[in-house]
């Protein structure tokens, strides 16, 4: 069973303005396909921030220091573009792609202040003048820096900037315990220490303080000493700051990067702090637009509060004691568990339960359902907020069918309480603002296979404005259909997948298929590898698996077998030339499916595990992430090595290499700390031990992943994955 094929928009000399017939989809296309994220809009939504990366300009990390060295930030080169929403004129801040941590609007728009890195990691603050379009640096005294992650907001009048800074001192201290833990000449590392070593860097990466800076004077003010926090936030008006505090005593191995935060406020001008919340580890506060009403979640009871009143007023929740385990009080409770979402003005907060979207009223505690969808029930769409219009009478969500591609804006009338459908012409949304006047929505979306663009939306939300046009030689090169895919997989479970077909596809013609795996996949977002395999004669099939928590080794036989029989089944795939390749928890997924079936006859595995016992404590920069992930999130072994070894033994490809007849391609990268190259590189040695067809190709510069070291190492990269296909599924020289 499958869904209706997506054709792409066709390529003509009328629509493209040039002669000649498309163009096929090159290694050199794929270098400039740029990515374009909103930065800043600001709060009239008449000016827009985009800006734009494509792999060519963002060549030369060093992975070394990218994983773990707290003072570097990865060279990611991008196009700034300053963009009037209402008329679409554009402006480049810079002649060419520069490193940028960040932008930020004066609450008038006259000023945009932008994060540029210097020629070391340090960053500059520049302030751009909207009317003269002249740039002007903005000077940071005292021995501290801006550096990329730096958080930046305006005072209320826009008289000053606001941002985390850090100091050579931290610096300095940073830089020596990078060294400490790389290059010796002594590494010690100790159990009696509070935190993990890499843990502990992770730590410093943390730490800041907080400044306002006179944008005219360049006199400063410390509004928060350094210290090693979260989050930060200032009210509206500017007069408070809401500020997380670090009291973490030791690695929690439990969570990821776990930390114990409390929540405190202070006025911006000095003076003792008040406490919100000793511990934050089970709440998440969502904050109105002034930054002084609060809601959060405590032991399933929803509260609400403000800034200078200790007390909270509880607003959903059930009170049943929890001793009675009733099916009907379980119901209860669960009905009744809401998590708040966003604040609609000061009176009105949306939520979300087991049942759908609800408004709820914080004065009267009136109820009324926005939308009904849940989780666990696949009928239901999936709902996502965006933000309140029209003077906050008109809220807005996106829909998407969990079955079909199907895709709308939902706008619902708060005084009317109706709910309208805004059709969407299919395209995928991702990222959305509402400017903070409410006047205008800026929305990143892309046609299917297409890389995302910007739009605007007003009013009535049915003019698309477009902002962006950042790959106008896509409407030259000829890509393929996609095509959403149904099938039962093992258990006779549905299951979705997404078909990529080459653009010269013949129906009732069989091809060479490769079936590129993670984990879910529905979406025909643009996919780079795709459509490079496409380009090249082959379809591309990309299956979800369903997982059972201790037994994921079966999930990827049972659903992606499942799915090449029905690409099989419906004349698109040859079963004799059947590829699979993954990366990282892919690359981990194709080297197990490879020892429980002999159907595929080649594989890649990039950057992906072949051994979970080694994997748990072998990487030269471990942290509490290796362990988490086998014992309780992605791996989902569900228990420790020493609690059950079998499963990690019978999760080891490596263990099982003798089953192998897939010949195999194994990429990794030496500066790879996550998937570390000396795990997958026992698969190689295996194998080459068995007797069996196996290449390993590792990038001595290279980190997870595609290696973005070096324009050649990318581009031999990308070729070598071309070659091992034609070689074995095509039976040619690449």
């Amino acid at each position: 069973m499958t869904g209706a094929l997506r054709a792409q928009p066709a390529a003509t000399a009328a629509s493209t303005g040039q002669s000649g017939a498309p163009r096929t989809l090159g290694l050199d296309d794929l270098l400039d396909i740029r990515t374009t994220t909103l930065s800043a809009l600001s709060d009239d939504g008449r000016f827009a921030v985009a800006l734009m990366a494509r792999p060519r300009s963002s060549m030369g990390i060093d992975y070394n220091r990218n994983f773990g060295d707290p003072t570097y930030a990865a060279p990611q080169r991008r196009e700034a573009w300053v963009i009037d929403t209402r008329s679409g004129e554009r402006i480049p801040l810079f002649t060419e792609p520069r490193v940028i941590g960040g932008t930020a609007w004066s609450p008038d728009a006259g000023v945009l202040a932008v994060l540029v890195q210097r020629q070391d990691d340090r960053f500059d603050v520049l302030l751009w003048d909207r009317a003269t379009r002249r740039t002007r640096s903005l000077t940071i005294p005292g021995g501290r820096y801006a550096f990329a992650g730096s958080d930046m907001r305006w005072n209320s009048d826009g008289t000053s900037l606001v941002l985390a800074v850090r100091s050579e001192a931290w610096r300095t201290k940073a830089t020596a315990e990078f060294a400490r833990l790389t290059t010796g000449p002594r590494i010690v590392q100790s159990s009696t220490e509070p935190f993990l070593a890499w843990n502990g860097l992770q730590r410093l990466g943390a730490v800041e303080s907080v400044v306002q800076i006179d944008r005219r004077s360049g006199a400063l003010t410390e509004v928060l000493p350094e210290g090693m926090r979260q989050q930060w936030q200032l009210t509206r008006d500017g007069q408070l700051v809401v500020y997380s505090e670090d009291i973490t005593k030791k690695t929690d191995y439990d969570v990821i990067g776990g930390t114990e935060q409390q929540l405190w406020v202070r006025p911006t001008a000095g003076g003792a702090p008040t406490q919100l919340f000793p511990s934050l580890r089970t709440i998440r506060p969502v904050w109105d637009r002034d930054g002084r009403r609060y809601a959060f979640t405590r032991d399933d009871q929803l509260f609400v509060g403000i800034l200078g009143d200790t007390s909270r007023t509880r607003l959903a929740g059930d009170t049943t004691p929890r001793s009675d385990t009733s099916s009907t009080a379980r119901t209860r409770r669960a009905r009744e568990r809401f998590t708040p979402v966003a604040w609609v003005g000061t009176s009105a907060l949306v939520a979300t339960n087991r049942d759908g979207v609800w408004l709820l009223n914080t004065a009267s505690r009136e109820r009324t359902m926005i939308v009904a969808s849940s989780d666990s029930v696949l009928t239901t769409p999936r709902v996502r907020y965006v933000g309140a219009m029209q003077n906050d009478q008109q809220l807005l969500m996106t829909m998407e069918s969990r079955t079909a591609w199907e895709r709308a804006m939902l706008r619902y009338d708060i005084a009317a309480r109706r709910l309208d459908t805004v059709p969407t012409d299919s395209r995928i949304i991702g990222a959305s603002t509402v400017s903070a006047d409410g006047s205008t929505l800026v929305v990143s979306a892309g046609a299917g296979n297409r890389p995302a663009d910007l739009f605007a939306l007003r009013g009535a939300l049915t003019s698309w404005q477009p902002l962006t046009n950042a790959n106008p030689s896509l409407a030259q090169t000829s890509l393929g259909q996609t095509e959403l895919l149904q099938w039962l997989d093992a258990d006779g479970a549905r299951e979705f997948g997404v078909v990529h077909y080459p653009a010269n596809y013949v129906k009732g013609q069989r091809y060479p298929t490769v079936m590129l795996i993670y984990e879910d996949f529905f979406n025909d977002s643009w996919d780079a590898t795709a459509n490079l395999l496409n380009a090249n004669g082959y379809v591309v099939v990309k299956p979800s698996v369903r997982f059972d928590v201790g037994f994921p080794g079966e999930a990827w036989v049972k659903s992606v077998t499942a799915a090449a029989n029905k690409v099989i089944e419906l004349g698109i795939a040859d079963s004799t030339r059947l590829g699979v390749h993954g990366t990282s928890y892919g690359g981990y997924a194709t080297n197990l499916l490879i020892t429980q079936t002999a159907r595929f006859k080649a594989a890649i595995n990039i950057s992906g595990k072949v051994d979970m016992v080694s994997f748990y404590t072998d990487s030269p920069r471990l942290g509490v992430r290796n362990t988490h992930a086998a014992e309780k999130s992605q791996d989902r072994l569900g228990a420790t090595l020493w609690q059950q070894p079998q499963k990690y033994i019978a999760h080891s490809a490596v263990m099982f290499a003798d089953r192998i007849t897939t010949p195999l391609l194994l990429m990794t990268g030496e500066q790879d700390h996550n998937v570390p190259a000396i795990n997958t590189r026992e698969m190689y040695y295996a194998l080459r031990r068995l007797g069996k067809e196996v290449t390993w190709v590792t990038y001595t510069n290279g980190g997870h992943g595609v290696p973005l070291s070096s324009m050649d190492d990318w581009t031999d990269f990308h070729t070598r994955l071309l070659g091992w296909y034609a070689q074995h599924l095509k039976k040619t020289t690449p």
